[in-house]
């Protein structure tokens, strides 16, 4: 497939005057849209957002390659503009770009597109083609250019050296589109002319190319990892490697190279996990975010499968036959509770485990799991069966931080044991002293941590109605903050973390407030079509079902466009529910599911109405808030 065909002229335009990287970005949607090449502009124009939140596509030297592969794109293709004046694209050199191409791929369709805009990638490297494209006169000079420097590309490719690599290059970035291949020509075009042949292999959408093998990797003076994701770094073992970001792979190339060839980097030794992630420079802060939010998405389906299971066994039970034994009264109720129970159970030492192991790998796995049950126990030195304190979620939680450090400590201080013992350390140095030391750490730290959650426990259920409300009013509240981040996710945790306690209100009140961002805008454009546009209008209907589903994000395009009026609609909207449900004494075992799980939740039909009065008021001062749109 050629690049030309991806293509369409009437997603051309050039010499346009855009004033911010948000203009750009939505007149390239358009563009794309003009093309038919995707079925759903705002889903489309997310995946493109969400890949600029991982690192910047304004890559330098005037060039921007927005890109996105997601379920509304129909079938692959590219949009480009060509900027009169310049625009801030917040760039990595921080200079104006002048050039941009967007790539649209699809979810599901095949490689053969990839082969054509990874050359797109390798082309825009060339000064000369950069210049001639942003002169051109017409979108078919456009065109023209593109496949004149396609068709001098092909032929004057030279048969790949297949022997002789003194460096070797892997390159990855998140969606293996663009940059993976920028780096790659970078890098081997640098080898080139520094005169050291280099081979790179590119971790790409469509799987890995032009891979490393093993006589190469062995002969080579050292291996460069430009990526910004993890790469299987086990035959790296013993040799040099440099590892950086994938745009230090496209910015630096030449310093690069010479750093392996003056012998200026460290031999890696393998530490026996499949893959390690390459560091792109992320704040402390951001790392315990992630690590956090790692361990919180694991333990989810056991909390969820084990809650509404739960749930379920008192809705089958019959109240009637023993109040004491509720839940377990009739054979089925008795089945699904048991099971429900050991689910759920499962949720600390699964939290703590996936926090060690998204620190220091699999190594971390084993020893963050058993941190979190000894957490789960409750075990004190006076009293090693445990049982005499309550360290609960937030023990495990730092069970689960205080092995994956450890894990790294051990890996630090085996680091000088002799090569032949490398195969000994995952399965049995790891494990053994790591789980003997988080247990130590963690059994010390509980009586302080029990004693911590007992007193917040105590604060919670001391609560009186006002207090319950006002309670409601602030975690919902903090749902429709940032719709799906750490604001919204802080509130979520929180809430998950108390159905271990025992308190259901908390995340009843927590999903209500989180249903109403979605519901508040599908009422909205379905009622006051004059503040919206037609593919708004069409975008909120589908905002109903998310809503329903508990899926806050859905509200993520509005808000981006109008956050002044979208954002303090649904936070009023988000805090009547709360305060609504927690008023109602409504509770939820289930910390997802949305109205799905309705049955399962206590005082059901009022929760309904919660969520039905929020979602109207939310709804009804955005309207107030949104202007009608001229003409209408």
């Amino acid at each position: 497939m050629k690049i030309t065909e991806l293509l369409d002229i009437k997603s051309i335009d050039l010499n346009v005057e855009v004033k911010s990287k948000t203009e750009t970005i939505d007149y390239l949607v358009d563009l794309m849209a003009k093309s038919e090449k995707i079925s759903d502009k705002e889903e489309y124009k997310r995946g493109v957002l969400a890949r600029e939140e991982l690192t910047t596509t304004g890559i330098g030297e005037g060039i921007a390659i927005p890109h996105a592969q997601n379920s509304a794109v129909k079938k692959a293709g590219l949009a480009a503009i060509t900027i009169k004046d310049g625009v801030d694209y917040k760039s990595l050199d921080g200079k104006p770009v002048y050039l941009c191409f967007m790539i649209a791929a699809p979810e599901d369709g095949g490689n053969v597109h990839l082969q054509a805009l990874a050359k797109l990638s390798a082309l825009l490297m060339n000064e000369e083609f950069r210049n001639n494209l942003i002169s051109a006169k017409s979108p078919k000079e456009f065109l023209a250019i593109i496949d004149q420097e396609e068709m001098k590309k092909d032929q004057q490719e030279q048969p790949v050296v297949t022997e002789g690599y003194r460096v070797l290059a892997v390159t990855a970035c998140p969606t293996g589109i663009a940059h993976t291949f920028m780096a790659a020509e970078n890098l081997t075009k640098a080898g080139q002319e520094l005169g050291y042949p280099l081979k790179a292999e590119t971790n790409g959408a469509d799987g890995a190319q032009n891979v490393l093998t093993e006589k190469e990797i062995a002969e080579c003076d050292g291996i460069i990892i430009a990526a910004d994701k993890n790469v299987e770094m086990a035959r790296f073992d013993g040799k040099p490697v440099l590892s950086v970001s994938v745009t230090q792979g496209i910015q630096k190339p030449e310093e690069l190279i010479e750093k392996i060839i003056n012998h200026q980097v460290p031999v890696y030794h393998h530490d026996g996990s499949s893959v390690e992630e390459v560091s792109s420079g992320e704040g402390t802060g951001r790392q315990i975010y992630k690590h956090l939010m790692n361990g919180v998405s694991h333990m989810l389906p056991f909390v969820i499968g084990g809650g509404i299971l739960i749930a379920l066994a008192f809705l089958f039970d019959d109240y009637s036959i023993d109040p004491s034994n509720f839940g377990k009264n009739t054979p089925i109720a008795a089945y699904l509770k048991t099971i429900g129970e050991q689910a759920f159970g499962l949720m600390l030492p699964v939290l703590a485990g996936y926090i060690a192991m998204s620190i220091a790998d699999r190594p971390g796995l084993a020893v963050g799991f058993i941190g979190g049950m000894v957490a789960k126990m409750g075990c004190t030195f006076t009293n090693p069966a445990g049982g005499d304190v309550n360290a609960g979620f937030l023990g495990a939680l730092l069970a689960g931080f205080v092995g994956g450090y450890l894990v790294i400590g051990l890996k630090k201080v085996f680091s000088k044991l002799p090569h032949a013992l490398e195969g000994i350390k995952p399965i049995l140095l790891y494990p053994v002293i790591g789980i003997l030391l988080v247990s130590i750490v963690t059994t010390f730290i509980n009586p302080f941590v029990g004693a911590i959650n007992t007193a917040l426990s105590d604060a919670l259920n001391s609560m009186g109605g006002t207090s319950k409300i006002l309670l409601g009013i602030i975690v919902a509240g903090m749902q429709s903050t940032d719709m799906g981040g750490p604001i919204n996710k802080a509130s979520y945790v929180f809430a998950t973390s108390q159905l271990a306690e025992g308190n259901y209100e908390i995340m009843a009140a927590v999903m209500a407030g989180g249903m109403i961002p979605p519901l508040a805008i599908a009422i909205s454009t379905t009622f006051f079509k004059n503040r919206w546009t037609k593919d708004e209008q069409n975008s909120g209907l589908v905002n109903y079902v998310m809503g329903l589903a508990f899926i806050s994000e859905g509200a993520i395009p509005f808000a981006a466009k109008d956050p002044l009026r979208v954002i303090p609609s649904c936070i009023v909207g988000s805090a009547v529910a709360g305060a609504l449900s927690m008023a109602f004494g409504c509770t939820l075992r289930a910390p997802h599911g949305g109205i799905f799980v309705l049955p399962t939740i206590g005082n059901a039909l009022m929760y309904a109405v919660a969520i039905i009065v929020g979602a109207v008021v939310g709804g009804l001062i955005l309207s107030m808030l949104k202007k009608p749109l001229k003409g209408e």
